[in-house]
């Protein structure tokens, strides 16, 4: 018999013989969300990725998580320059200190914790936008 992740569909991009884009492919890849530290990883994550290979940040995700305190936006609000400094370089994350700015400086954590203070949590107010259902399918 083969692996459960073996038999699931995956999407063109997955390669069978990647055993960590299928593991990301099936746990986390168009997966609905529902916790505000996933939601506030997912934003950091997608940022960093920007003009890179894709398989670069599934590479790197756990030295992101430990980089980055678990992604509490409480926290990472609240990073000095010290910390930007100490965070550009970490080699378990992607170095690139505008990036890095960006999920701490360009208010991304001041956003999504004003954004659960008015809402109640970044869930509420991010699902919303699609009554509460994922939207399956192309356009």
């Amino acid at each position: 018999m083969g692996s459960a992740t073996a038999t699931l569909k995956r999407c063109s991009w997955v390669s069978a013989n990647d055993p960590l884009m299928l593991q990301y492919h099936h746990r986390e890849w168009g997966v609905p969300v529902h916790d505000d530290r996933e939601h506030c990883e997912f934003l950091v994550l997608e940022a960093a990725q920007a003009g890179l290979s894709w398989t670069i940040v599934p590479k790197k995700q756990e030295g992101y998580r430990r980089a980055f305190n678990g992604f509490g936006p409480d926290k990472v609000a609240r990073y000095s320059v010290g910390r930007i400094e100490k965070l550009a370089l970490n080699s378990e994350i992607i170095r690139n200190r505008m990036k890095i700015e960006a999920a701490v400086r360009n208010r991304n954590p001041r956003a999504f914790l004003k954004i659960q203070e008015g809402f109640g949590s970044f869930d509420c107010y991010w699902w919303r936008f699609v009554d509460g259902q994922p939207k399956l399918g192309g356009s």
